[in-house]
């Protein structure tokens, strides 16, 4: 899989002799989905973010299939490759969360730990799989019709009026948040959700049971729907940890920042 495919928008942020962490954000995220949390750790490590396929401005140069889960987990390694990153850590949120769990249960050997903060391994069944395919169409013909900011920021208010968001409208840098979610383009987070969202990307439920790697689960104590995912997650793989955090929903690392931080540092130093 080459990187040819792939014109990255990445940061790299601190001292590069301390242990390097890669960030993953979520759907409708960028490359400074973690900038307060990044503050909170300071030089206690090496940062790498991005934009991923269908975000910010990373581009896509090959056809569509360039933003599916697979090919943007081989990107991404190569892209570790060129940075001479042979191992770090990893954290992915929702989306970036379950990209996270694909590149950990694909590529054990690139990486020491990883927190997952709000992921799934995907859906199990076929059936659950076209229906939640079917939904993510019509949310992407919602998207696509977004012709002026004030469409796409009607949409996010709709977004973030579900159950798993908790009371994140009531969060001081809510706003803050809408207004870097504003800087996307519809018609590329369209194909991301048609092509890396939950219904498309491969079920990791069994490769789960066989994983190593030490997993952090983090969950807000809102987002019912994602403790009930991973308490499954919990309960099948050996080597991960279950944490639910206090005055959150499905955004634990806006909401709780203070909480997210200080369970990456107790998670990561040991190894680091």
């Amino acid at each position: 899989m080459s990187r040819k495919n792939y014109q990255f928008s990445y940061s790299l942020i601190g001292n590069p002799d301390k242990p390097p962490i890669l960030f993953l954000h979520g759907f409708m995220g960028n490359i400074d989905e973690f900038d307060e949390a990044i503050k909170l750790l300071s030089d206690e490590f090496y940062y790498l973010t991005l934009d991923l396929p269908g975000h910010g401005k990373t581009q896509v140069l090959g056809g569509d299939e360039y933003y599916t889960m697979a090919n943007t987990a081989h990107a991404l390694i190569n892209l570790l490759d060129e940075l001479k990153m042979a191992k770090c850590f990893l954290i992915g949120y929702s989306m970036g969360g379950r990209l996270a769990l694909y590149l950990t249960l694909h590529f054990p050997e690139r990486f020491h730990k990883v927190l997952l903060e709000s992921a799934s391994p995907g859906l199990p069944t076929e059936a659950e799989r076209l229906e939640r395919i079917k939904m993510d169409t019509q949310i992407g013909r919602k998207l696509t019709r977004s012709i002026e900011k004030s469409d796409l920021k009607a949409f996010l208010s709709n977004w973030y009026n579900q159950p798993i968001f908790g009371y994140i409208k009531n969060h001081p840098e809510y706003d803050r948040m809408i207004k870097s979610r504003l800087q996307n383009n519809p018609h590329e987070l369209d194909k991301s959700l048609r092509f890396m969202g939950t219904g498309c990307q491969p079920s990791l439920w069994q490769k789960l049971q066989e994983n190593n790697i030490p997993l952090l689960l983090l969950v807000g104590e809102y987002d019912k729907k994602f403790i009930s995912i991973n308490n499954q997650m919990d309960q099948i793989c050996e080597f991960a940890q279950l944490k639910i955090i206090s005055n959150a929903g499905h955004n634990i690392h806006l909401e709780n920042t203070f909480a997210f931080v200080e369970n990456i540092k107790d998670f990561f130093y040991a190894a680091s």
